[in-house]
């Protein structure tokens, strides 16, 4: 059962102003995510803004939580926790068709919060500091089989080696982290048959043919506005209705291991690297079984997967570091 936020000692003018605004203002916490200490201050800061909170006590509770505060018509839904919270709640409110009249919000609570990061959000103060504040943007959306991601969509590291990747390497290597321990923690690497159909490029014009690749991967990296910690490259744009597909082409993994091999990996005219940037594409598995994603850290099987942007779909508080394109000149907000 959900614990929803705690009245005791508030005064009966707080309480009404709390009823006629919880139902708009939601925030959804996970407890447990990053060092599990966030609980009492962020269910501190919403209470002063007569926001309700609901606690989450296990998977899917994120989904369940929005989709309900979406169908309650809520102005503002407030995730708090790591990118597989957010992940779910934005899943919550798209299953409740609520994108549309609903803003989401971040409050940095897990560990290394690259969703948080890309949007200018420091801290738990700096989070409700900056729905204060009321600067939003629309963002693009990523769906893969239909199901939402904020971030990025990674195929070809296991489950294994994403729980065994380290707080401080999280931090450290956002997502390259989870590249640098599936290349540690086994002892052969098991290359990725696959197909990709790649289409709708910069120019915009869908009469343009679809691009087919088609070989052995390592990692495939589909990425929205996931941040790369530790190359020159910081993010995709996440307003350009484009995804940055990297394809890592199977290699020796002694030519990958290291921080520096790694970071190396995503510059430019690195060899086996392909990108693209492309509104859809499609994965297909070439060995008759399903390969294992990542949605922003949640997993996904599937033998073929299909993923598209939806173009300034999610609207979200940001902080005033946001930039939409880092890599511009200038790194103009917008």
């Amino acid at each position: 059962m959900e614990r929803d936020v705690d009245r005791v000692g508030q005064s009966s003018g707080d309480v009404a102003r709390e009823r006629r605004t919880d139902a708009d203002h939601v925030v959804i916490c996970n407890p447990v995510s990053g060092t599990e200490d966030h609980l009492e201050r962020v269910r501190t800061l919403a209470r002063e803004r007569g926001f309700s909170v609901r606690i989450t006590e296990g998977e899917g509770d994120g989904v369940r939580f929005a989709r309900e505060a979406g169908a309650d018509g809520a102005e503002l839904v407030v995730a708090s926790g790591g990118d597989g919270t957010i992940n779910e709640v934005v899943n919550g409110l798209a299953e409740a068709e609520a994108l549309e009249r609903t803003t989401l919000a971040v409050v940095p609570t897990g560990t290394g919060n690259n969703f948080a990061s890309n949007l200018g959000i420091d801290g738990v103060g700096g989070a409700f500091d900056a729905i204060d504040t009321g600067r939003r943007r629309r963002i693009d959306l990523g769906t893969a089989n239909g199901r939402a991601f904020v971030n990025s969509c990674v195929g070809g590291l296991t489950a294994e080696a994403s729980g065994a990747t380290t707080p401080d390497e999280k931090r450290r290597l956002g997502v390259l982290a989870y590249v640098s321990c599936a290349l540690e923690t086994i002892s052969s690497f098991d290359s990725l048959p696959i197909r990709a159909t790649l289409e709708g490029g910069p120019d915009g014009s869908d009469a343009n043919a679809p691009e087919t690749w088609t070989g052995e991967a390592m990692l495939v990296l589909v990425g929205n506005c996931r941040r790369f910690g530790g190359t020159r490259r910081a993010q995709a744009n996440v307003e350009d209705g484009l995804f940055e597909v990297t394809i890592v082409e199977d290699a020796p993994t002694t030519d990958l291991v290291g921080e520096a091999a790694l970071a190396g990996l995503f510059e430019r005219g690195e060899r086996h690297i392909v990108r693209h940037r492309v509104s859809s594409l499609t994965l297909e598995s070439l060995r008759s079984e399903p390969i294992e994603y990542s949605l922003d850290g949640e997993m996904l099987d599937a033998e073929t997967l299909e993923l598209e942007t939806e173009a300034n779909t999610l609207e979200v508080v940001v902080g005033d570091r946001y930039r939409p394109d880092p890599d511009a000149a200038g790194g103009q907000s917008g």
